[in-house]
């Protein structure tokens, strides 16, 4: 119910042009959007982040008129949801080794194979997927679909038993035989790698600005509970040891989210973004968790309570330095730009 309501808003699709029934809006709004909406819930915040940087993006910039029409526009609207499936069982990080293929039998393409961490991947109504088109020549062999649930042989995996964004499903699909039109093709055969790294660097800001919203509420609980919670005769934000927490949280932040805006702030200028969107990746993610440790560590064995939401910071922010790239993999990503 809250994702259809933001759809209604046009949370869903914030960056898409309004002739495909998006927000018309620039990057810029979209990362501030992401973190409001994560500061209240990372799980939210995350499906947003799937189908507005992964999804939409995906399809405005590659697919057909065709393919935005029929799938772009419910997109858009929040009326449907989409899902993004790249990793698989064998291969994470090293992405180009996939064992998913999709061969050419006249109209269509048949497809096997299983795809994991498919964030939505339950509730989506279509999937992005990218199959071995071409074996032998690795990630030139690659290819982009987009694929309606429902396909005969196409099954939706178990939920995920995660550690947090326990409100955004995870799942593994299996392929059996999966028979998909040759239009859902998205660009041509082979160009499926390059159009997923292309996609990703986007969906880092997003990332970066899910983080953002998760360390902002750790401040702001922080904040709070020092100036209510008193030891010693006195509100324990009087004590030194909790206001240079409280400061390094805020330092940390504003420098998170000025990079995560200079990152949005390039791709709307068509500028080269990757780098500086790995970069406020990394230290988006990594500063929320550092946050949201300090967030319980000053609310004490409250903060260890299930039922205080405080604990829930700390395992939703984890999960931001592992998807959409690990702090390693984009470590790697930072280092090849600078010693080009």
């Amino acid at each position: 119910e809250a994702i259809k309501k933001m759809g209604e808003l046009g949370l869903m699709g914030i960056m898409v042009d309004p002739k495909w029934n998006g927000a018309g809006m620039d990057t810029v709004s979209y990362a501030i959007a992401m973190e409001e909406i994560s500061r209240v819930d990372a799980s939210c915040g995350v499906i947003m982040s799937v189908n507005n940087s992964l999804v939409c993006f995906l399809l405005e910039k590659f697919a057909s008129d065709t393919i935005k029409e029929a799938y772009l526009k419910p997109l858009a609207s929040g009326e449907k949801l989409g899902a993004f499936s790249l990793s698989e069982p064998q291969s994470g990080s090293d992405a180009s080794n996939m064992k998913t293929h999709a061969k050419k039998e006249g109209n269509h393409y048949i497809i096997n194979g299983i795809k994991n961490w498919v964030t939505s991947g339950i509730h989506s109504d279509y999937v992005i997927l990218f199959a071995v088109t071409t074996p032998g020549v690795g990630h030139k062999g690659i290819s982009c679909f987009i694929i309606k649930k429902g396909c005969d042989g196409f099954v939706t995996g178990k939920p995920e038993n995660k550690l947090g964004i326990r409100a955004s499903d995870t799942c593994e699909l299996y392929f059996d035989n999966v028979k998909v039109p040759i239009e859902n093709l998205i660009g041509k055969e082979g160009e499926g790698f390059r159009i997923a790294l292309e996609t990703l660097d986007g969906g880092r800001i997003g990332i970066a600005a899910q983080a953002l919203g998760i360390a902002q509420a750790s401040l702001d609980a922080s904040i709070s509970y020092s100036k209510e919670r008193i030891q010693f005769g006195k509100s324990i934000s009087t004590n030194q040891a909790i206001q240079y927490k409280i400061a390094d949280m805020a330092i940390e932040i504003e420098s998170a989210r000025l990079l995560a805006y200079k990152a949005a702030w390039l791709k709307d200028q068509k500028q080269s973004y990757g780098q500086i969107a790995s970069m406020a990746k990394v230290y988006a993610s990594e500063m929320a968790m550092r946050a949201s440790t300090q967030c319980v560590q000053i609310h004490g064995g409250y903060g260890y309570m299930r039922e205080s939401g405080i604990e829930r910071l700390m395992r939703d922010a984890k999960i931001t330095q592992i998807y959409e790239g690990t702090s390693e993999i984009q470590r790697i990503v930072i280092a090849r730009k600078l010693l080009q």
